[in-house]
């Protein structure tokens, strides 16, 4: 503690050059922070869905294509099957295009034992059983609408000639995607003219270790039918949404880790610099008795602080872009992009050693030169 105000008067010796340096550390891992959250909340959704006991069936040709609701009734007396629950996408649009969010329809009798994880309370479920017309809202789309439970909202048909009026019951929370609108799937056969088929069938099995079985029986059962069927378990379905985006997060973290090496070699040249126009005090500071590793551990303190404030500044500011992001998301993964806590600790990890290593070999070399050179050479 005693050696701090002589830090401290250092730090602010030449403010313009700390100021500039602290910025650009601040810039840099303020692109580093926000392109290495993109590929790891991708990670985390995967990971929630990972021992899921959850099978998406569709058409095999497709998503675009359509299987029989007459499917259901086989699916459900199959071994280890325990709640089947078709799902039809509506893909309707609240006020203008870019109000789009994911919405859709689904069978209202078992969507509590599908999605029990879903944070949605009894009454709220019974409310969408009992209600025609019942919605189940994701908590961001309420807060990006500034909606409330027992609104009456209409969506409007893209996909299909017409449109949607819906009464919201209840806020879907927990796992389940935060934009999402559920609604009922016989209020959309109805106003359809019941063309009798489904985008997708949910079925839900005892335990995860069913999964692959029921997957084999299920598409070995629809082969060479008119609509054959690929079903896959949830994490495989979710990624394969995912995998549009797969190359854009492998880019991002590449060139997050890019910005981080460059802005090293930039705080280490202005260390150098630094460092080298104080020579003649470091040398008048070892000849007034400092040991060499004290005013090594003064310079390396000097810098880690500088790249410490950089990161927390940088990092802090991706924090507030990226829930800034998410709140006025427009749907589908990147719309729910969180800073994870792993990479804030990275990136405060990465700043402290930017000012680390960027002092560490021009310190070192000055606070070990010998007296009598250093002050003949600034002399």
């Amino acid at each position: 503690m005693k050696y701090a105000a002589l830090v401290f008067k250092n730090l602010v010796r030449s403010k313009r050059r700390t100021f500039l340096t602290v910025l650009s550390i601040a810039v840099s891992l303020f692109i580093f922070s926000a392109l290495v959250s993109v590929p790891t909340v991708a990670d985390q959704i995967l990971g929630n869905t990972a021992s899921s006991t959850r099978i998406a069936m569709h058409n095999k040709a497709g998503l675009a294509y359509s299987i029989p609701i007459a499917y259901k009734q086989r699916v459900a007396t199959l071994p280890h099957v325990e709640v089947v629950v078709p799902e039809s996408w509506f893909g309707g649009v609240y006020h203008e295009v870019s109000d789009q969010f994911p919405n859709l329809a689904a069978d209202p009798e078992n969507v509590d034992k599908m999605w029990p994880d879903w944070g949605i309370s009894p009454s709220e479920f019974e409310q969408f059983k009992k209600i025609r017309t019942a919605a189940l809202v994701g908590e961001e789309t309420m807060k990006r609408f500034h909606l409330h439970l027992g609104q009456q909202i209409q969506l409007r048909g893209t996909l299909y000639p017409f449109n949607v009026t819906l009464q919201i019951v209840g806020t879907i929370g927990g796992k389940a995607p935060p934009n999402f609108l559920l609604f009922r799937r016989d209020y959309l056969e109805e106003a359809a003219g019941r063309p009798g088929v489904v985008d997708n069938m949910w079925i839900k099995v005892d335990k995860p270790e069913s999964v692959p079985q029921v997957i084999a029986t299920i598409d070995e059962g629809f082969a060479n039918s008119s609509a054959e069927t690929l079903s896959e378990s949830e994490a495989a379905f979710i990624g394969n949404f995912l995998d549009q985006y797969r190359m854009f997060f492998r880019m991002a973290e590449l060139l997050g880790f890019i910005v981080v090496l460059t802005i090293g070699l930039v705080a280490a040249n202005t260390a150098a610099m630094s460092i080298r126009e104080r020579r003649g005090e470091i040398a008048v500071m070892r000849s007034m008795g400092f040991p060499s590793r004290t005013i090594l551990s003064l310079l390396l303190t000097e810098s880690v602080l500088i790249g410490l404030i950089g990161g927390v500044i940088g990092c802090g500011s991706a924090y507030i872009v990226l829930k800034v992001f998410s709140i006025g998301n427009v749907g589908g993964p990147l719309g729910t992009i969180r800073m994870p806590p792993a990479v804030l600790v990275e990136t405060l990890v990465a700043s402290a050693l930017i000012g680390l290593f960027s002092a560490m070999v021009p310190a070192s070399s000055a606070a070990r030169r010998n007296i009598v050179d250093a002050l003949r050479t600034v002399a």
